[in-house]
């Protein structure tokens, strides 16, 4: 890793960071054992809070690995169950509707309480492509100038299922329109006040249009702010070794995958942490 800063999480830690990229990403290393028995969650949680992401390199976790970490960070989303983000069918039925991991989006712009973290481990690679790209959407914001700052702290955003799948498949059926009306829109703030009194930006493939504004103004602005969002300041691209597990801060964070052949086999295995706060 070049050009990264390698620094002591606390006084009292064992534990060392190795930042990726200024803005976000950092890399630790623990034996697996204290990880599952949660000597080291508290600062995890901390320093993905921070720094959007956390790696962890050469784990190659087990299944029951993997749920009882997840365990140590919160709430377990879905209980203890297994995700497998794979485009093979046999794998996973719903391969069509993953598509939409191609773009930048936030996981639970449909719902009032989004999943905090999300904590993913390589099983199979691609042979190409296939990295998982993240921003940080704290810094997006902070970077703003006070004039632009003014403008999206007043802003409501329209999501929409509907708008996600519309890049994956531009000409649905009228089935398939009618099965992602069936979810409601959402309405939220494009500027997420956090509890912590930090601000992030609440943008995404699911962003359908600006209450209040003219739809060409308003899509303009929204991808006028995504562009800025993930410029290379603001982003980690990280490139998936096998044994690999990472953990995102879904809260502060957006993410995408970059594209790799769909017949290729390439597997995650992902478990999510449970939402605490709703977006404000």
């Amino acid at each position: 890793m070049s050009n990264s800063t390698r620094v002591s999480l606390s006084d009292k830690s064992k534990l060392h960071v190795e930042h990726l990229t200024p803005a976000i990403g950092s890399v630790l290393s623990a034996p697996i054992e204290e990880l599952v028995a949660g000597l080291h969650s508290e600062e995890i949680v901390d320093l993905l809070e921070q720094r959007g992401v956390v790696v962890f390199r050469d784990l190659d976790l087990t299944d029951e690995q993997q749920m009882a970490f997840t365990q140590t960070l919160g709430e377990s989303e879905k209980g203890t169950k297994i995700t497998k983000i794979t485009m093979d069918p046999l794998e996973n039925p719903n391969a069509d509707y993953i598509k939409g991991a191609f773009y930048w989006h936030i996981d639970g712009t449909m719902s009032e309480v989004p999943i905090f973290a999300s904590v993913m481990s390589a099983k199979r690679l691609s042979p190409t492509g296939g990295n998982t790209e993240f921003s940080n959407t704290y810094a997006a914001f902070d970077a703003l100038s006070d004039e632009e700052k003014a403008t999206v702290e007043k802003l409501q955003v329209v999501h929409m299922l509907e708008a996600a799948q519309r890049y994956v498949n531009p000409e649905p059926s009228y089935e398939t329109l009618s099965s992602w009306q069936e979810f409601e829109p959402n309405t939220l703030p494009l500027l997420w006040k956090h509890r912590s009194g930090r601000k992030s930006l609440v943008l995404g493939s699911t962003a359908s249009h600006i209450e209040g504004m003219g739809l060409r103004e308003g899509t303009a602005l929204l991808t006028k702010l995504r562009s800025w969002a993930t410029q290379d300041q603001f982003v980690y691209s990280h490139k998936w070794q096998l044994g690999d597990l990472v953990i995102w801060d879904n809260t502060g964070t957006m993410h995408r995958a970059t594209p790799y052949p769909l017949d290729c086999g390439r597997l995650m295995y992902r478990t999510q942490v449970a939402g605490f706060e709703p977006f404000a």
